[in-house]
């Protein structure tokens, strides 16, 4: 279902937090151009804002509401409709933040501008509301070009509407948005592309799977529609990312359905000319023989491997209600470093979950030094409401917590130089992203060298002395380490 009208209002969407939030943002803005609205530069010349939220942690919590403020200090006229995760956890508590015009869970991400123009059109008939004038204009000029609540309701008939708020349940959700989502310094590469979203696992940490409900995945064919459009746009590298994304192809009900994340990557292979596969974060147990093998034997597939680690603890994992132990982490480690020896190989680690001891805390810093982890994503645990974790005893208190942080920030800055410094000297393929001037934006007067940034195929940064052209694959020969890039030359073709 599609809206149009002719006056041209504007938007601007504002995502917080993972890549799936980043997807679904750019999945939203396909929607307003939809119906014919602009991109505003910035929310304070927008009259529409989305603030598209995280609930990952509170501080992710803390942020939404701090951005709500700031945008109805600077434009008080918008109109703020918040979305995502904090928006399907606890639609009252944002409905009551000065300026929220409304809330729209992630039950109903998919039909936001619709709702958004089937709003404007309610608060158009009360006369006391001010608008912009161009929102004004496009009400009076084609008042009724809206798609009505009675259609909407005949087609889904949990939609609530009260004060504002758009939110059913989740797990009876199966829409999946999917769009390409570009990074804005590097909008000319390295596009994201969310096939997988939700996630069947239950974590006692995460709050995740009760706002984004079940695992589903975009078909096969829409994957490759969407691949060989960004190929054909001239994008050279593409990063498949989802929720759970190891998941993928598994919730089609089809009879002896024998899809797997594989399968994806073997089609997308096949069936596309795409010069790099980048695969983003698996869960440690799928990633299976198979996909290791295929990885590691691809030139177009990157050599880069994320699996989530979280505890290197089997107490603690087990009270994560994680479905793996420390030996099984350890063995698909090493397994993707035997295949893949110059691959970078990153995990996300959590200190400070509930009842973590400083015994259980040093099994896992000893099982990440012991492992060829060349990069970690550490997080300090926060207490989701209506997780089982937040209702345990023994809540970790927040100077141990930090503390353990930065023991293992420490740790993984070693082995991230380490990983570094083992190719000084060789060369690597990177794919250049940008031109700057050093330590600032590009600027042709300045004297100040320019450099373009890059990244190699084993995701690490590169620094090029010189401009060069963006979106271009070059064989680099590492020279040095400057701060936390490398810094080479490119071998003459």
């Amino acid at each position: 279902m599609r809206c149009y009208y002719s006056t041209v209002a504007s938007f601007y969407v504002q995502n917080f937090g993972c890549r799936a939030t980043q997807a679904d943002g750019a999945a939203i803005e396909r929607q307003f151009e939809d119906c014919g609205l602009e991109r505003a530069g910035d929310p304070a010349h927008a009259e529409i804002v989305v603030l598209n939220t995280c609930t990952v942690t509170s501080a992710a919590d803390q942020d939404a509401r701090a951005a709500i403020r700031r945008v109805h200090r600077a434009n008080p006229q918008a109109r703020i409709v918040v979305t995502g995760c904090y928006a399907q956890r606890s639609p009252d508590e944002l409905a009551s933040l000065p300026g929220v015009t409304q809330v729209i869970g992630n039950s109903h991400k998919h039909q936001l501008a619709e709702l958004t123009v089937l709003e404007l059109e309610s608060a158009a008939a009360t006369p006391d509301l001010n608008f912009s004038p161009q929102i004004s204009s496009l009400l009076q000029s084609n008042p009724r070009s809206f798609v009505p609540l009675t259609a909407l309701l005949t087609e889904n008939r949990e939609l609530r509407i009260e004060n504002s708020i758009h939110v059913s349940d989740i797990f009876a959700h199966t829409e999946l948005l999917a769009a390409p989502v570009f990074d804005a310094a590097n909008d000319r590469t390295r596009p994201n592309l969310k096939v997988q979203d939700g996630c069947d696992n239950r974590c006692s940490f995460c709050v995740i799977p009760y706002v984004r409900g079940q695992s589903r995945s975009l078909k096969l064919e829409d994957v490759l529609r969407e691949v060989n459009t960004l190929v054909a746009s001239g994008y050279r590298e593409l990063v498949i990312s989802g929720i759970n994304l190891g998941r993928w192809g598994r919730d089609f009900s089809v009879a002896s359905n024998n899809l797997r994340l594989a399968t994806l990557i073997r089609a997308i292979l096949d069936d596309s000319t795409l010069e790099k596969l980048r695969i983003s974060s698996v869960e440690p147990m799928d990633w299976t023989d198979e996909l290791i093998s295929l990885a590691a034997h691809s030139s177009r597939i990157a050599k880069h491997a994320h699996a989530p680690m979280q505890s290197g603890s089997d107490a603690v994992l087990r009270r994560m209600h994680r479905k793996y132990r420390p030996w099984h982490y350890r063995e698909k480690i090493e397994k993707i470093h035997a295949a893949m020896p110059t691959a970078a190989i990153g995990a996300d680690v959590m200190v400070g979950f509930p009842g973590e001891t400083d015994a259980e805390f040093e099994e896992t810093r000893r099982v990440i030094e012991s492992l060829p982890l060349t990069y970690l994503h550490v997080f300090t645990y926060s207490a989701r409401p209506g997780t089982p974790a937040a209702g345990m005893p023994n809540q970790v208190a927040a100077p141990v917590a930090r503390e353990r942080n930065r023991v293992l920030r420490e740790l993984a800055s070693e082995k991230k130089r380490a990983f570094m410094r083992s190719f000084v000297g060789k060369s690597v393929p990177a794919i250049t992203l940008r031109a700057a001037s050093c330590g600032a934006s590009a600027d042709e007067n300045s004297s100040r060298p320019v450099t373009t940034e890059a990244l190699t195929d084993n995701y690490l940064k590169l620094r090029l002395d010189g401009r060069y052209e963006s979106n271009q694959w070059l064989h680099v020969d590492i020279r040095s380490i400057e701060g936390d890039a490398l810094a080479g030359i490119p071998i003459s073709q």
